[in-house]
């Protein structure tokens, strides 16, 4: 039988140290035991200067909901063809402090603060994201003209 975790104040230490030491910026903590499994619960610590492409998940149980646990972040919507729709600013005690995003939504997120850390919520199994689900208007991660993709969206929030 396992034993139940606390989540304390080392724990969300521990993820934001190995966040700011990736080279991506950003740290999971699952909960979940495995890639297959059909829920999928985990802490993203995300630190400035992560780029997280916007994407959308297709599969009808993919919504995901995000609550923030510390920190502060901006969150983009985007229709189709690119333009913003809609943006949230959320921080942990703040007067937005979680969001729920329908399958089907193109999103991204930006860390706003050092320390960023936020409970993911989502279906599984993990599978890659498909064409379909990478917005073809925005660079990729690593892809020329990210870092300056990611300059504009942190632009929204300053």
């Amino acid at each position: 039988m396992k034993t139940p975790l606390i989540i304390d104040q080392a724990l969300l230490d521990r993820i934001s140290l190995q966040a700011k030491e990736s080279r991506r910026k950003r740290k999971n903590f699952n909960f979940h035991a495995s890639e297959n499994d059909l829920s999928h619960r985990l802490l993203n610590a995300i630190e400035p200067g992560t780029y997280i492409p916007p994407h959308r998940h297709m599969d009808p149980n993919k919504d995901e909901s995000m609550v923030m646990v510390r920190g502060k972040m901006g969150a983009v919507f985007f229709d189709a063809a690119g333009n913003i729709t809609q943006t949230a600013v959320l921080s942990a005690g703040g007067p937005v402090g979680a969001i729920n995003i329908p399958r089907g939504t193109f999103h991204s997120l930006v860390a706003l603060m050092s320390d960023t850390v936020f409970f993911e919520a989502k279906a599984g199994p993990y599978a890659l994201l498909t064409a379909e689900e990478r917005a073809p208007w925005a660079p990729q991660e690593g892809e020329a003209g990210a870092a300056a993709y990611l300059a504009q969206l942190e632009k929204l929030f300053a």
